[in-house]
């Protein structure tokens, strides 16, 4: 299914009601996030897995394609692959959330993840090189997207 398949694919069903969602899953209640939030932990899992030259961008205003993207890169089809895997699996496992669709596949060296609010481009250097998305995205802003460590007073 493409893009263009999908009528109304901007509507997001969490923003329209007006306390949290949580899922119920065997582990327990999940909290569904969306946008900055939903990004942010898309890099976090990218970074667990080892992903290389990890951006997250504000696309509001820039682009209608989406609000945020996040964009990493791997060294080799396996860890291409794993990137995808983890992304998917970790952000599903921490908040309930997989993408609405998948573009490409590992062996194509660019794979797009689509929450619709967020867009994860996983991509094999080479070809983020060559396409050079820093350079066609320069008006967005950038998001800072790692965990800061907590810092305890000392004693």
């Amino acid at each position: 299914m493409s893009r263009m398949d999908v009528p109304h694919r901007r509507i997001n069903f969490v923003a329209l009601v007006a306390a949290p969602i949580t899922l119920g899953t065997p582990r327990g209640k999940l909290m569904a996030i969306q946008g900055e939030q939903l990004a942010q932990a898309c890099a976090n899992a990218a970074d667990e897995i080892q992903a290389e030259n990890i951006r997250v961008w504000d696309m509001r205003g820039v682009s209608s394609l989406t609000d945020f993207m996040v964009v990493c890169a791997g060294s080799s089809m396996p860890h291409l692959r794993a990137i995808l895997r983890d992304v998917s699996g970790l952000v599903e496992e921490w908040h309930g959330q997989r993408p609405v669709n998948t573009e490409g596949k590992a062996d194509t060296r660019w794979v797009v993840l689509d929450y619709i609010d967020v867009m994860v481009h996983v991509m094999h250097q080479e070809m983020r090189d060559y396409y050079g998305l820093e350079e066609l995205w320069a008006k967005a802003k950038e998001v800072s997207w790692r965990q800061e460590p907590m810092v305890t007073p000392s004693a």
